[in-house]
């Protein structure tokens, strides 16, 4: 294909891209072929962020539009055809104001978002015009990196307890699972043999550490991204709005099998929850086998009641 086609083509797609991202709608959780926008959110911080984006890309597509759009009526205005002696004008005060002014409003018009954005990550009362500090409960889980996988420890304060942690805690660690090990409804490189299972509609706060080098948590569905660091414990939360497992990766080059480090987080109802914690209290392999049966019998119901 010539310069010329590849730079049709280019624009083609560029101006089908909003269309696209618009029709895709009902689209899959997660990351899909010939997807040009980010994950389907699923908690309100990730639609705040995907708002933001656009908002954003509205922005610079206006600033685009005029610069080029006074290029071309300098081009046009100007040029040595129509203008066969060049203007000697050096200063004018009304362009020095606006061209300063209208900069500082752009600023300000996305700082103001952003700003509410970056406290409403780590303050649920930023985003959440509900949310009660006074009141709020938050199921508490420790997440530990490690080279190369994650370790998981659920809190045993009064809250978490309240929400169905067990009272003698759980802890366990969870690796990606081989290729040649993955079950029918595996991701390859994404799944992980024990996922961090939460109930919906329930605040989690996320205390992340590491124990050996820098890692950093990231579920983009959650909009959730914290760095692990070795000796610190950082904070963060979500809370996620729908059931489904969810995925992300380490989000920092911690070595060689930096790539294959997931992070798998599966989103139940409060009473799945509350039995796959009772029973991983004692046997995790049993724990998840009966939210499997659970997961499933509550899916037949769905669809006989259909």
């Amino acid at each position: 294909m010539t310069f010329a086609g590849r730079l049709i083509a280019a624009l083609a797609w560029l101006a089908a891209a909003p269309a696209v991202a618009l029709a895709q709608g009902d689209r899959p959780d997660g990351a899909f072929p010939w997807q040009m926008d980010l994950q389907e959110p699923a908690t309100h911080v990730m639609e705040y962020i995907h708002w933001f984006s656009w908002y954003t890309l509205i922005i610079m597509f206006a600033v685009v539009l005029l610069v080029v759009g006074l290029i071309a009526w300098c081009v046009w205005r100007f040029n040595e055809r129509t203008n066969t002696v060049p203007t000697r004008v050096t200063h004018n005060t009304l362009i020095e104001v606006l061209w300063t002014v209208l900069p500082v409003f752009v600023l300000v018009a996305v700082a103001l978002p952003s700003f509410k954005l970056l406290y409403g990550q780590y303050d649920p009362s930023k985003l959440y015009a509900d949310f009660d500090p006074e009141t709020a409960q938050f199921l508490t889980v420790k997440v530990t990196g490690y080279q190369w996988y994650w370790g998981y420890e659920y809190g045993v304060d009064e809250t978490s307890v309240a929400l169905g942690a067990p009272e003698g805690g759980i802890a366990f660690e969870a690796l990606m699972t081989p290729e040649a090990d993955l079950p029918e409804n595996g991701i390859r490189n994404l799944s992980v043999d024990n996922a961090l299972v939460v109930p919906v509609n329930t605040f989690v706060r996320l205390q992340v550490t590491a124990a050996d080098v820098i890692h950093s948590l990231g579920i983009p569905a959650f909009g959730t991204k914290e760095d692990a660091v070795p000796g610190r414990l950082n904070e963060t939360y979500f809370m996620a709005e729908r059931e489904g497992v969810f995925y992300g990766q380490c989000s920092e080059l911690c070595g060689k099998d930096h790539a294959f480090m997931p992070v798998a987080v599966q989103v139940v109802s409060q009473d799945q929850f509350r039995a796959w914690a009772e029973a991983a209290a004692t046997d995790l392999t049993t724990a998840y086998e009966t939210l499997a049966g659970m997961i499933e019998a509550d899916a037949q119901d769905k669809v006989a009641a259909r």
